[in-house]
C-alpha cells in the first residue's frame, strides 16, 4: 500500500450531526438553544431534518439569471496569493529591467524563490549565507536531498535572480547625491554639429548604447574663436560620458547609467525596455490594488449554469458527476488551492438577493403555487424566510430588511468554487439549507479560536494583512484547514447533502467549497444569548473601521419601548445591555462637555439611512447621538472620535441626540422593571445551581424552582433547561441509586452471563457516585451508594486474590459469586469467577476421577479433556489436562495392545498375556480391555489347573464338565496346549454317541439315544383337568436328602449329569426303573379295564386313530392298549410267535446283548462319563440282572421248556349295545393276566422293556402263554364269590367266551337307568341345568371327602396315621399303586358302593373320568347276578 504524501491534505475531525424528533423540529430555536452547549464547541454543526420533511423548491430554473464570480483558485490561499505577489514583485522588478523572468528548477522541480528568499532573510541575508557556508542547510530545509551539492545550485539561483532585487529593496542601488557640473558656457560659442537634412529637435534616443554628442567650433577665417569639448550624455553615478557602449538610457526618464556603475553591475545590456533605480522604486512602490474575485462576462441561466458546472467536473475527474468521490475532490482542492504552478478557474454564483429572484422555499402570495399538501411548509420555522424573523430572533427589532440577514441569499456552486474564512456580520448565527445537487463541504472553528485564527493567519500572511487589515471581512482569503491545526487552531468539516441544514455560530469563522452543481440558501439570525456578542462586535468593528450593517443601540432602543410586550428572559437581557450601553453614552457625553462642547440639539436619527450617519472615523453607525460641524455638512463622527471631525474649535461642534439621558433612564426603568421577576427567579436558580457541598439544596427546591417557572410563564432559556436537565438528573440519579441500593434488577441470573440493562460497570458506579456528589442537588442516597461502592471494592480486591490463587476452591469461589448477587453491578470479576469456577470444578472432578482409577474409564478421560479444551486456558488446568492426556494415550495404547493381544490369531501364550497384563496393572485407570486381559488370565489359569486335575485326577470326566471346558478353552483367547487332546477326546465321544445311535436307534426315530437306553419316566397320559387334589398336611420333614423328581427326560439328563459317579447314577436310574414298572403296570391295568363289556362300547376310544374297536385288531403285549391292525401292523410284520408290541413301545431296535457289552467297554476305554454311558451301564446291568431273576423264577416255578408249535387262532369279541352289536377279533393272543402272578407278570414285563434282544424274552412269552391256556382249560365256569372281583377284572382279556347276554342287558338297563337320572332335563332351561348338574356332580366327586369308614377291599385293614381321612384313604382296589406325591387323582364309583378309587390303580385317564361314569367290577358283577 503506497503511503501519503506528507503534504496531502488529512480531514479535521467531523462535527456534531443532530438528527431531532418531529417534536424537537416543531421550533427551530428551541432545538438551537438545545444543542448549542455541544454545538459552540465546534462552531458549526449539521442538522438533518426528520424523515419526509421535504420543502418544495419554489424558484424558476429558467427565469432565475446571474452572474457569477471568477475565482482563481491558488489566489484563494493566503500563502499562495503570498507567494504570488511575490513572484509578480520580481517578475516586475526585472521585466523593468528589460529581462523576462525565468522560474529556474531544481531537482526537476520549481525552485520555491519565495522560500529561498524567505530562508536566506532569516539566516541572516545573502552575504551572511555564503560567510557561513549555510548554503547546504537550506538546501535541506527547503527538502532537498542531503549530499546533491544542491546548495551551490541555490547560491547561483540566488546570487542572480533574487540579489539584485533584495538590494533594490534595501535602497543599496539607489544614487547618492552627485554635484552636479555647472557649465557656463555661451550658447552663442556653442556649436553643435548636426547632419544634413537633421534638425536639433530630431535627434536619437538613445536606449542601450549610447554615444556623446561633442560641440566643436567650426574655424572661422576671420576669427579662431575657443572651443570647448563638451559630453552631453554622461553616467548620473560616474559623471562621464566614456564607455559610450556601455551607457544605458532610462526609458522612463532617460537618465543614463554605466552598465558596471549600476549595483549590481549589469554583465550584458538589457533587450528590452530598461528602468533606472529611481524609476524602477516608483513603480514598484505603488500601492496595490485591494484583492477581489471579478465578476465573470456572461449571464448565466440556472441551467446552463449547471451545464458548464457538470462539464466542467465530469471533463476534469474523466468520470461521471455523480461517480467522483467527495474525499478525492477534497484532497484536490486543497492541492489546487498550494499549487503556484496550477491555475485553475472556477466560476461561483454567490449572494444572490432572494428578493430579487425568489426564494427556493415556497413563500405566501409568491409566484409559486404551493400544493394542498406543501402549504405547511409556507409557515414553517425552518423555512428560511421565516427563521430570522421568528419572535425569538431579536432581528424582528431592526426595522429594515437587510439582504443576507433577514433576507436569504441564493448560491449556486460548481465543482471547487468556494467561500473562504469569513465569520457571519455583527457576529450573528447563520443557517445554510441546500435545497439540491451534490455536496457542500464546510469548515469550522468555534467562537473562542477567533482571535487565534486570525493571529495564525496574520503571522503567516503578514503581506496580505499590512495592505488589507480587515482581510478576513473580505472573504477572499483561505488557508489550508491542516496548517490552521498545525498551529493549535481547532477545525471541524462535514459535508452537507441535499435537504440538510448546517448552522455556525456566533464568531465562528467558517469556510468551504462545492463538490459540484448544487443550490444553497442562507439566512442569519440572532438569540437572546448574542446580546453581549452583538455589543462586543459593535467595538471590534469600531476598532477595525468596517461599517455597521445595522445600528445595535438602535435595535435595543427599539427593544425598550416595548418593554411592556418583551419576553421576561429577552426583557433581561436588553437591561444589561442598556447598563452598559448608558454607561458609556453617559461617560461620552461628560467627555464632550468637558471638552467646550456647548451646543446641543435633537436628531431623528433613525429616520436617516445608515450611510448618511456612519462616522466619519470609524465608519459606526450612530443612533444615540454625533458630532457635527457646521463647516462640513453632511459629515458626522461619534462621540469616540470628536477630534477628528475637523479643525475647527470645539465650541463650533454641535451634539446631535436622539434621546437624552432622562429619556433613556426611564425607558431601562421599564425593561428592568419587566426582568426583574424573571431575574430574581434567575438569580435564585443561579444560586441554587452552583452551591458548593453543604450548601447544596436538595430535590425538593429545585422541583418547586420548576413548577414557578411554569406558574409564571418564563421562556424556555438556557437556564431554564439547566435547570429542568439538573432536575431530572437528579431524580434519574436519585432512582437509580434507590434501585442499586435496593438490589432490584431487570433479568439477572445467579449464574448466568447475561448483563442485565439496568446495570452498570463498578467504573461507571464510581463514576455515578462522583456524579452524585458533583451534582448542584443533594441526594441521600449519595453516602449509601458509597459505602456499597466500598463493598464492591472490597470484592474486586478478594477476587482478585483468588483469581491470582494457582487452585482456588470451588467453594471459596462459590462464596464469591453468591456474594455479588447482591450488588446490581456489572462487574468485570464475575466472568473470570465463573470460568475459574468451570475451571475448579473440573480440576475437582479430574482430582476425583484421578483418586478413583477403579471409574477412570478412556471414556470418562475424553470427557474430561473434551471439557477441559473448552475451558479457558490456565497453568493448573493446563498442567491437570497434560497428566489426562499423558495418562489417556497410555491408557489407550495398553487398551489397544489388549485388544490386539486378545484378538490375535493364533492366539498367544498365557506367559505372553501374564507379562502385558501384569505391565497394565499398574496404570491408575479403569481400562475394559485390560481388565479383561486380567480376567482371561485368571480363568486361563483356572483352566489349565482343571485341565491337570482332569489329567492327574483318578475319577471319570463327565461330559458336560468335559464339553465345557474344551467350550471354555475354544472361547479363550489363550493357547492352551491341554486343549488338543480335550478336543480329541470329545471326537472320540462324538463318535461313540453315533455309533450307539446307530446301534439302539431305529431309522427316522424321534427319540434321543439316552431316552431309549434309561428307563422311561413318562409312561401315558398321566395329566388330567378331573383330578382330587391331595391338600391334607406337608409330610414331616425328613433327616434325608429329598430326592428330586425325575418329571421328563431333561430332568433325567440334568440328575445324571450332577452325579459324582457310576454309583450315584445307578441309583437315580434304579429309581426310574422301579417309577418305570409301577406305571406300566397301572397302565397295562387301565388299558386291560377298556375292552370290558360297557353298555357305551361305542365311546370307547382305541388304537392311534383313536376309534371304537372293530375288525381285526392287535394287542401290545407290553402296554395292553389295543389297536386297529390296519393301523400298525406292516406288511412286513408276521403274525408268529413274537409278542407284538406296539409302535409306542417298540421304541429301538434292541441289538443283542454283547452289542451293548461292546459299546460300554468301548466307552470305558475313553474315559468319559456321559449320561448315555450310565444309561447303557444300567442297561447292561439291568439286562444280567434280569436274566439271573428269569431263570431263578423258571427254577421256582418249574416252568417247562419252549415248544415249537402253531399260531394261536383270534379271539373273537362281541359287544352289544342297545340295538348295535360291535364285533372285534384279535390276530395275535397275549399273555393273560388272570392267574398270573405278580413275580411273572413283572419279569415278563420287564423282559419286554429291556432294549436288546434276549432269546429269554421270547421264551418266557411262549411258556407263560401256554401256561394260561392250560389253566383256562380246567377252569370252574362259575366264578367264586370271594374271588368275584378278581376274576371278572380281567374277564375281557382271559376267555375266549362272551359275557352272558343277561349280565350285559341288566348293567345296560342299570346304567341307562342311572344315566337318565343323572342326565334329566327340564323344560326351557334344559341346557343350563345339564350344565349346572354336570358341574355338581363333578364337584361331589372331586370334592366329597371320604369319610375313614371300612371297606370290603382286601386292603382296607391298612393302618392309620395321624393324617386326615383324605390323606389316609385307602383305595378299595385289588392292586393299589400307593401312589405318592403332592396331588393324587381319585375317582368314585357310580355303581352302588359309591367307594373312591385312585384313578391309576383302576385305568381311567383323567379324560375319562371327566367325561364318562366309572363303574367299578364289583358294582359291574353285582348288578349282574342281581339281574339274573
Amino acid at each position: 500500500m503506497s503511503q501519503p504524501r506528507t503534504d496531502e491534505f488529512k480531514p479535521p475531525p467531523e462535527c456534531p450531526v443532530f438528527e431531532p424528533s418531529w417534536e424537537e423540529f416543531r421550533d427551530p430555536f428551541a432545538f438551537i438553544n438545545k444543542i448549542r452547549p455541544i454545538a459552540e464547541k465546534t462552531g458549526i454543526c449539521k442538522v438533518r431534518p426528520p424523515p419526509g420533511w421535504q420543502p418544495p423548491f419554489a424558484c424558476d430554473v429558467d427565469k432565475l439569471h446571474f452572474v457569477p464570480r471568477i475565482q482563481r483558485l491558488n489566489e484563494l490561499e493566503a500563502q499562495t496569493r503570498v507567494k504570488l505577489n511575490f513572484l509578480d514583485q520580481i517578475a516586475k522588478f526585472w521585466d523593468l529591467q528589460g529581462c523576462a523572468l525565468k522560474i529556474p528548477h531544481v531537482e526537476r522541480k520549481i525552485l520555491d524563490l519565495y522560500k529561498l528568499n524567505k530562508l536566506v532573510a532569516d539566516e541572516g541575508g545573502f552575504d551572511v549565507v555564503c560567510q557561513e557556508r549555510l548554503w547546504t542547510k537550506i538546501a535541506l530545509q527547503m527538502g532537498f536531498a542531503p549530499g546533491k551539492a544542491v546548495g551551490s545550485h541555490l547560491r547561483g539561483h540566488y546570487e542572480k535572480v533574487l540579489y539584485p532585487y533584495n538590494l533594490f529593496q534595501s535602497g543599496a542601488n539607489l544614487l547618492v547625491s552627485l554635484t552636479r557640473f555647472n557649465f557656463s558656457v555661451s550658447l552663442q560659442a556653442v556649436c553643435v554639429k548636426t547632419e544634413p537634412g537633421e534638425s536639433g529637435d530630431n535627434k536619437p534616443n538613445l536606449r542601450r548604447r549610447m554615444g556623446s554628442f561633442v560641440a566643436k567650433q567650426e574655424p572661422d577665417p576671420l576669427t579662431t574663436p575657443l572651443v570647448f569639448q563638451v559630453d552631453l550624455v554622461v553616467c548620473l553615478v560616474c559623471g562621464s560620458g566614456g564607455d559610450e557602449e556601455r551607457l544605458l538610457l532610462c526609458d522612463g526618464c532617460d537618465d543614463s547609467y554605466h552598465t558596471f556603475c549600476l549595483i549590481p553591475p549589469l554583465p550584458d545590456i538589457p533587450k528590452g525596455d530598461w528602468r533606472c533605480p529611481k524609476c524602477l522604486a516608483q513603480e514598484c512602490n505603488k500601492p496595490h490594488e485591494a484583492f477581489g474575485f471579478e465578476q465573470a462576462y456572461r449571464d448565466y441561466s440556472l441551467r446552463a449554469f449547471g451545464q458548464m458546472a457538470d462539464a466542467f467536473k465530469s471533463d476534469y475527474f474523466n468520470m461521471p458527476v455523480h461517480m467522483v468521490p467527495t474525499e478525492l475532490v477534497e484532497k484536490e482542492f486543497w492541492r489546487l488551492v498550494g499549487a503556484i504552478e496550477e491555475d485553475v478557474t472556477v466560476e461561483y454564483g454567490a449572494d444572490i438577493a432572494s428578493k430579487d429572484f425568489g426564494s427556493g422555499f415556497p413563500i405566501p402570495n409568491g409566484k409559486f403555487k404551493v400544493s394542498p399538501a406543501d402549504e405547511k411548509y409556507l409557515k414553517c420555522g425552518w423555512n428560511l424566510n421565516n427563521l430570522a424573523m421568528m419572535n425569538p430572533s431579536v432581528l424582528t427589532h431592526v426595522t429594515a430588511d437587510i439582504c443576507g440577514m433577514t433576507l436569504p441569499w441564493l448560491y449556486v456552486g460548481m465543482c471547487f468554487s468556494s467561500f473562504c474564512w469569513h465569520i457571519e456580520d455583527h457576529w450573528s448565527y447563520s443557517i445554510n439549507y441546500l435545497h439540491w445537487g451534490e455536496p457542500k463541504t464546510w469548515y469550522g472553528a468555534p467562537g473562542f479560536a477567533a482571535e487565534q485564527l486570525e493571529e495564525v493567519m496574520r503571522k503567516l500572511a503578514p503581506e496580505l494583512f499590512e495592505s488589507q487589515p480587515d482581510l478576513l471581512h473580505q472573504l477572499v482569503t483561505i488557508m489550508n484547514p491542516n496548517t490552521l491545526m498545525a498551529h493549535g487552531v481547532p477545525i471541524y468539516r462535514t459535508n452537507q447533502c441535499a435537504g440538510e441544514f448546517v448552522i455556525t455560530f456566533p464568531r465562528a469563522y467558517h469556510s468551504g467549497f462545492n463538490q459540484g452543481f448544487n443550490f444553497a440558501e442562507a439566512v442569519n439570525f440572532c438569540t437572546v444569548d448574542w446580546m453581549p456578542l452583538g455589543r462586543q462586535c459593535v467595538d471590534h468593528y469600531r476598532m477595525l473601521g468596517r461599517y455597521n450593517v445595522f445600528s445595535h443601540d438602535e435595535m435595543v432602543c427599539n427593544m425598550a419601548a416595548k418593554a411592556s410586550t418583551l419576553d421576561v428572559v429577552l426583557a433581561s437581557a436588553v437591561h444589561k445591555d442598556m447598563v452598559v450601553m448608558l454607561q458609556e453614552e453617559e461617560t461620552q457625553r461628560e467627555n464632550v462637555k468637558k471638552m467646550g462642547m456647548v451646543h446641543t440639539t435633537e436628531a431623528k436619527y433613525d429616520h436617516l439611512q445608515d450611510d448618511e450617519r456612519q462616522c466619519a472615523r470609524c465608519r459606526t453607525t450612530c443612533y444615540l447621538s454625533a458630532v457635527t460641524c457646521p463647516c462640513s455638512p453632511g459629515v458626522l463622527v461619534c462621540l469616540h472620535h470628536v477630534n477628528d471631525l475637523c479643525s475647527c474649535p470645539i465650541g463650533d461642534y454641535t451634539l446631535n441626540l436622539r434621546y437624552t439621558l432622562d429619556e433613556l433612564f426611564p425607558m431601562m426603568t421599564a425593561v428592568k422593571q419587566r426582568a426583574e421577576l424573571y431575574d430574581e427567579w434567575a438569580s435564585l436558580v443561579k444560586e441554587t445551581l452552583e452551591a458548593k457541598l453543604e450548601k447544596k439544596k436538595g430535590l425538593p427546591v429545585f422541583r418547586s424552582l420548576l413548577a414557578e417557572s411554569e406558574s409564571k410563564l418564563f421562556p424556555d432559556n438556557d437556564l431554564l433547561r439547566r435547570l429542568r436537565m439538573v432536575t431530572q438528573d437528579g431524580e434519574k440519579c436519585s432512582s437509580v441509586a434507590q434501585q442499586l441500593l435496593n438490589g432490584k434488577r431487570q433479568t439477572r441470573y445467579r449464574f448466568g452471563s447475561g448483563k442485565s440493562c439496568s446495570q452498570l460497570s463498578v467504573e461507571e458506579l464510581s463514576s455515578f457516585v462522583r456524579q452524585l456528589y458533583n451534582l448542584s442537588c443533594s441526594l441521600p442516597q449519595a453516602p449509601m451508594l458509597k459505602e456499597l461502592l466500598n463493598r464492591i471494592e472490597d470484592f474486586q480486591q478478594h477476587s482478585e486474590k483468588v483469581l491470582a490463587d494457582e487452585a482456588p476452591g470451588v467453594a471459596e469461589i462459590q462464596s464469591l459469586l453468591d456474594v455479588s448477587f447482591d450488588f446490581d453491578v456489572e462487574l468485570p470479576e464475575l466472568p473470570r469467577l465463573r470460568v475459574r469456577l468451570e475451571q475448579a470444578r473440573w480440576l475437582e472432578g479430574a482430582q476425583q476421577a484421578s483418586a478413583q482409577p477403579s471409574t477412570l474409564t478412556l471414556e470418562t478421560m475424553r470427557k474430561l479433556i473434551d471439557q477441559g479444551v473448552g475451558l479457558e486456558a490456565h497453568p493448573s488446568v493446563e498442567k491437570a489436562m497434560a497428566r489426562l492426556q499423558e495418562l489417556l494415550t497410555v491408557s489407550e495404547h495398553w487398551e489397544d495392545k489388549a485388544s490386539s493381544l486378545l484378538k490375535a490369531r493364533p492366539p498367544h501364550s498365557i506367559e505372553t498375556l501374564s507379562a502385558a497384563a501384569e505391565k497394565a496393572s499398574g496404570i491408575p485407570a479403569y481400562l475394559s480391555n485390560c481388565r479383561l486381559l486380567r480376567d482371561t488370565v485368571r480363568k486361563a489359569r483356572e483352566w489349565l489347573q482343571e485341565a491337570e486335575e482332569l489329567q492327574v485326577g483318578d475319577c471319570t470326566v463327565m461330559m458336560d464338565s468335559l464339553s465345557d471346558m474344551v467350550l471354555r478353552g475354544q472361547a479363550a483367547p489363550v493357547h492352551f496346549e491341554p486343549l488338543e487332546r480335550l478336543e480329541s477326546l470329545m471326537v472320540e465321544v462324538q463318535e461313540w454317541r453315533e455309533s450307539a445311535a446307530r446301534t439302539f436307534l431305529q431309522r427316522d426315530s424321534t427319540l434321543s439315544l439316552l431316552e431309549v437306553l434309561c428307563p422311561r419316566c413318562e409312561v401315558g397320559n398321566m395329566g388330567s383337568p378331573k383330578r382330587k387334589a391331595k391338600k391334607g398336611k406337608e409330610s414331616p420333614k425328613s433327616n434325608k436328602k429329598k430326592t428330586p423328581r425325575l418329571n421328563n427326560l431333561s430332568d433325567v439328563e440334568k440328575a445324571l449329569s450332577e452325579t459324582r459317579d457310576s454309583t450315584s447314577a445307578m441309583a437315580t436310574l434304579e429309581e426310574l426303573r422301579v417309577r418305570e414298572m409301577e406305571a406300566f403296570s397301572n397302565l397295562r391295568t387301565a388299558n386291560e379295564s377298556k375292552l370290558l363289556p360297557t353298555a357305551d362300547c361305542m365311546d370307547l376310544k382305541v388304537c392311534v386313530c383313536q376309534k371304537a374297536p372293530m375288525g381285526a385288531m392287535l394287542q401290545c403285549e407290553l402296554c395292553r392298549n389295543a389297536f386297529h391292525s390296519v393301523c400298525v401292523r406292516e406288511p412286513s410284520d408276521s403274525c408268529g410267535t413274537q409278542p407284538w408290541l406296539c409302535p409306542l413301545c417298540h421304541r429301538a431296535e434292541k441289538p443283542p446283548l454283547n452289542k451293548a457289552a461292546s459299546l460300554l467297554a468301548s466307552l470305558r476305554r475313553i474315559g468319559v462319563r456321559l449320561p448315555e454311558g450310565d444309561a447303557l451301564h444300567y442297561l447292561v446291568e439291568r439286562t444280567v440282572n434280569w436274566q439271573h431273576r428269569a431263570q431263578e423264577i423258571k427254577q421256582y416255578f418249574n416252568l417247562p421248556e419252549v415248544e415249537e408249535r402253531p399260531g394261536t387262532p383270534p379271539t373273537l369279541t362281541r359287544w352289544a349295545s342297545g340295538s348295535h352289536e360291535t364285533v372285534f377279533y384279535t390276530e395275535q393272543r397275549c399273555i393273560p393276566l388272570q392267574g398270573l402272578s405278580h413275580d411273572l407278570e413283572e419279569l415278563m414285563v420287564e423282559g419286554l422293556l429291556l432294549q436288546v434282544c434276549l432269546p429269554e424274552v421270547q421264551s418266557l412269552f411262549h411258556v407263560l402263554l401256554d401256561r394260561a391256556s392250560s389253566q383256562h382249560a380246567n377252569r370252574c365256569p362259575s366264578p367264586r364269590q370271594d374271588k368275584a372281583a378278581d376274576c371278572e377284572e380281567h374277564m375281557p382279556f382271559n376267555s375266549g367266551k362272551n359275557p352272558p347276554d343277561a349280565v350285559n342287558g341288566g348293567r345296560e338297563a342299570t346304567i341307562g337307568s342311572e344315566n337318565k337320572a343323572k342326565r334329566h332335563l327340564d323344560g326351557v332351561n334344559a341346557e343350563h341345568r345339564v350344565k349346572e348338574k354336570k358341574h355338581s356332580h363333578k364337584r361331589q366327586k372331586m370334592n366329597k371327602k371320604r369319610p375313614a369308614s371300612t371297606s370290603s377291599s382286601p386292603r382296607s385293614d391298612f393302618s392309620q396315621s395321624d393324617d386326615s381321612d383324605e390323606e389316609m384313604a385307602v383305595c378299595p382296589a385289588e392292586r393299589c399303586q400307593l401312589p405318592e406325591g403332592d396331588e393324587v387323582d381319585w375317582v368314585q364309583c357310580d355303581g352302588s358302593c359309591n367307594q373312591w378309587f385312585h384313578q391309576v390303580c383302576v385305568g381311567v385317564t383323567a379324560e375319562m373320568a371327566e367325561k364318562e361314569d366309572y363303574i367299578c367290577v364289583r358294582c359291574t358283577l353285582n348288578d349282574g347276578h342281581m339281574r339274573k
